[in-house]
């Protein structure tokens, strides 16, 4: 059981102790156990004596943890651990200001700007999570400015003054203040226990590159990322290729709040190995956040295997695929304007007209040792040069550019904060939007696992083969029908797709995606279906 799942029983006394008793793994990052006798703080699967059930308490944040005076463990390191599937599963106040806390918004904008964000007041806010997880949305933002912090100390050799200002803090008293509260050490201190084997990147240049190591539950499926990442893949921005030792390596531009970095993300154990470059270390937590929403990291993928395998239909399909995930967003502007150009048309299709897009209106990055790499076009610069790029049906045309306006002028906001309800909502107002792209989008932005992507051509497909009526009895899969449908979707796929078939690695040459042009039968089935749709 999970507690995304099950929210209700998050902090159930037995339900977690038992938990902790089997070190199990997957509720690292869930819930957090609190040590009286020790007054530290935990993850569940820690390896020190399990505590008697007496002297322990349980709470959903570091944060609660932190403000109750505990401090962090130094063996198990709390903070290194996949985050909880429960601020992607809940639409309620405290889960969507935690996915805006971790993108770095308090940082950026402080309380007010993330209570606007919102919605509500900083008043109710505030009073609202302290309630619900013990701690304000300060105190929420300092612990994810300790682990930003903790991180820096201990894979860097940048001096500590400037890791006080790129973690976050607002001068070196109160980043040392900090580093003491939390983790009863000195910064200097904290480096001096860097874990065994690990090496320090040294001071430098912000092209210095930093590598990290980001957790995640088991199972994964790297296959899966990898065709969803080549698939989609526009000449530029993203670049996915073979790799002898790890299978396949994917690089990226991401564009944050201090500038452009470029992330290369491996799979490995256990992790996903990766490496930031052109990074300023001021954005290193939102880069973090974002690169953990791309690829699913927080998903409690065996939860969602385990209830989706009961089903007669889904379970033939998750035993031969365990582990799938649900590609996330890196930018919400760039996920919708993408979107709407792939409607109607092939994945083939689709990255031309992309490609084309940022040819012509991408910013080219000056890297000197890394050139060609260009920035997505901002939706201001869609907004005004768009309707002479973009090609295809008029009015496709017009709804893109006029997504982008009010994407530039602040009508149509989308960020991981917003319920996917009320996203998805939103969406549907605007013109040439329909459910398909208001889904879509809205699953991949908010994370939300329980999106059904009913009117996908090749979902539906799937569904018919196996003799499913997604018109009925779907229910049945929440809360998990985002999942339901990655594994509609790798059924369809693998039969053809090299990269899909678990058959060792993949050879360069062997890389195919779902390419082929929409036959007329297809996109007449498409239309009926919604005429936004796509083959994805």
């Amino acid at each position: 059981m999970s507690i995304a799942a099950d929210a209700d029983r998050a902090l159930d006394f037995d339900w977690c102790y038992r938990a902790v008793k089997a070190r199990d793994t997957r509720f690292d990052g869930q819930f957090i156990v609190a040590v009286h006798t020790t007054g530290i703080y935990c993850r569940p699967s820690c390896p020190a004596q399990t505590p008697r059930a007496e002297n322990v308490h349980f709470v959903l944040t570091a944060a609660t943890a932190q403000a109750e005076g505990f401090r962090a463990c130094r063996r198990c390191l709390p903070d290194a651990v996949p985050g909880s599937p429960r601020w992607n599963a809940g639409a309620d106040l405290s889960s969507r200001a935690m996915r805006l806390i971790g993108d770095g918004v308090v940082e950026r904008d402080g309380v007010d700007g993330l209570a606007e964000h919102l919605g509500y007041s900083a008043r109710h806010l505030t009073r609202v999570l302290t309630a619900e997880l013990g701690a304000g949305p300060l105190a929420l933002a300092r612990a994810h400015r300790a682990t930003n912090a903790r991180t820096l100390i201990q894979c860097t050799s940048m001096p500590m003054t400037d890791i006080a200002f790129a973690a976050g803090f607002s001068s070196v008293r109160q980043f040392n203040d900090t580093i003491r509260d939390v983790f009863a050490l000195t910064p200097t201190r904290l480096r001096a226990l860097r874990p065994k084997g690990s090496t320090a990147t040294p001071p430098g240049a912000p092209g210095t590159p930093l590598t990290l190591r980001l957790a995640h539950r088991k199972p994964l499926h790297s296959r899966w990322l990898h065709w969803f990442l080549s698939a989609h893949q526009v000449d530029g921005l993203e670049e996915v290729t073979i790799d002898d030792e790890t299978g396949w390596r994917s690089r990226r531009v991401l564009d944050l709040p201090h500038g452009p970095a470029l992330v290369t993300a491996t799979p490995a154990d256990g992790h996903l190995q990766v490496e930031f470059a052109h990074l300023d270390m001021r954005d290193l937590g939102v880069a973090v956040n974002r690169i953990r929403r791309l690829f699913d990291l927080d998903a409690d993928t065996a939860a969602a295997d385990e209830a989706l395998a009961t089903d007669p239909a889904l379970g033939p399909l998750v035993a031969a695929a365990p582990g799938l995930r649900v590609p996330g967003s890196v930018d919400p502007a760039e996920t919708l304007i993408r979107t709407m150009i792939g409607q109607q048309i092939s994945v083939k299709a689709a990255r031309h007209h992309v490609n084309r897009l940022i040819t012509e209106l991408g910013a080219p990055i000056d890297w000197a040792d890394d050139p060609g790499w260009r920035r997505f076009p901002t939706p201001a610069v869609i907004a005004e040069h768009g309707a002479s790029v973009l090609t295809g049906p008029r009015r496709r045309i017009e709804s893109i550019v006029g997504a982008a306006g009010r994407l530039a002028d602040g009508r149509l906001e989308l960020h991981p904060g917003l319920a996917a309800s009320d996203m998805r909502a939103t969406l549907m107002e605007q013109p040439g939007i329909g459910a398909w792209t208001a889904d879509y989008v809205a699953m991949r932005v908010t994370g939300d696992p329980d999106i059904l992507l009913d009117r996908d051509l090749v979902i539906r497909q799937s569904a018919d083969a196996l003799g499913i009526d997604l018109d009925h009895d779907t229910r049945r899969w929440a809360p998990w029908r985002s999942y339901a449908s990655m594994y509609l979707w790798h059924h369809r796929l693998s039969a053809a797709d090299p990269i899909l078939q678990p058959s060792g690695t993949v050879r360069a040459a062997d890389q195919t995606t779902s390419d082929a042009p929409m036959t007329p039968e297809d996109a007449t089935v498409v239309a009926a279906l919604d005429p936004d749709a796509r083959i994805v």
